[in-house]
């Protein structure tokens, strides 16, 4: 089988995390040439993974090597450019969330993408865990009737010590873009991404001045469905905490753990399969599931999940929770 060439545009914690490590054990895949302005990072994991082509510009990489695919692991305020560096040559490309610092970035990668004709995935890693499918398949498959609320959250301390996190003008935004809009995600994927009807946010800054160390948001949607949002990095917790609490009519679907119940002839039946997948890593298997899935889409020639159109849904969104914190007021769309 011929093998699929990768290119990774910025080489921080999250590519060497997972990205490389996994692509590197991908029989079908070929790194075939990383970028990062740190050179002695660079060159080091390089070495460490037997690539090559090793540029501190995109502009050189692109120019200088064959591929396939662009992985955009860059801070958010490069992924415009680079993303669209990658389409334009002919790329297909990977995006880490958030796809951009807003929803007007997001418009012209998603247009650049169009115009090219190639793949354009947002790496919404959480919608590969094991447990989050099967609780999504379960709605899909309508057992737990019309869904009209969930309450979701994400609550742990910040994954990444990276200064341009904590920089609006390089990362867009701070809690809510980091953790956010991974719950925000879920919830759209969920309910099928559904017309916004207004959105309310609260954000704080007690640990730093330039972005929110927590936010909690309230969605309304024109179907009449419900969505409450918490996320924080500074919560006083003695654990971290991932939640994901969809109610319908007819029955509710928890995580974590993972736990479902159905009214049935006016009892609430516990309906957890009982084998379920418990990887050691599930944030690691999570992206392992994904990459895969970005992978065998682009050699398939078939549409990827998290696509450009549903970066537009979430930003619209990301947009107005930023709006409506700063007004102090919900945003009505």
């Amino acid at each position: 089988m011929e093998k699929i060439r990768v290119l990774l545009s910025g080489i921080g914690g999250i590519a060497q995390i997972a990205h490389l490590p996994i692509l590197s054990k991908m029989a079908d895949v070929e790194i075939a040439g990383v970028c990062d302005i740190d050179k002695s990072k660079l060159k080091s994991i390089a070495q460490k993974y037997g690539v090559t082509n090793h540029f501190t510009s995109i502009d050189e990489m692109l120019a200088n090597t064959e591929a396939d695919c662009l992985f955009v692991t860059s801070p958010t305020n490069l992924h415009k450019e680079q993303a669209i560096k990658g389409l334009e040559k002919g790329l297909n490309v990977l995006v880490e969330k958030p796809v951009a610092r807003n929803y007007d970035e997001a418009v012209a990668i998603v247009e650049a993408s169009k115009k090219a004709k190639k793949l354009l995935m947002v790496g919404m890693n959480n919608r590969f865990r094991p447990d989050l499918m099967m609780q999504e398949s379960f709605v899909s498959a309508g057992e737990l009737g019309e869904i009209f609320y969930i309450k979701t959250g994400f609550l742990k301390k910040r994954s990444t010590q990276e200064k341009w996190s904590l920089n609006k003008n390089e990362s867009g935004g701070g809690v809510f873009m980091d953790l956010g809009i991974v719950m925000l995600d879920i919830a759209l994927w969920i309910l099928k991404f559904p017309k916004i009807k207004s959105v309310s946010a609260v954000n704080y800054y007690h640990t730093f001045k330039d972005v929110e160390d927590s936010s909690f948001v309230m969605l309304r949607f024109a179907n009449s469905s419900t969505v409450t949002i918490e996320a924080s990095w500074t919560l006083h917790r003695e654990n971290d905490l991932f939640y994901s609490n969809v109610y319908g009519k007819e029955g509710s679907a928890n995580i974590n753990p993972l736990q479902i119940y159905k009214q049935m002839h006016g009892t609430l039946v516990n309906v957890t399969p009982l084998k379920m997948e418990k990887p050691a890593n599930i944030f690691k298997r999570s992206y392992e599931y994904e990459i895969s899935h970005f992978i065998n889409s682009l050699r398939n020639n078939q549409k990827t999940v998290s696509d450009g159109n549903e970066a537009l849904s979430r930003m619209k969104i990301v947009d107005a929770v930023y709006e409506s914190a700063k007004q102090g007021k919900e945003i009505l769309f």
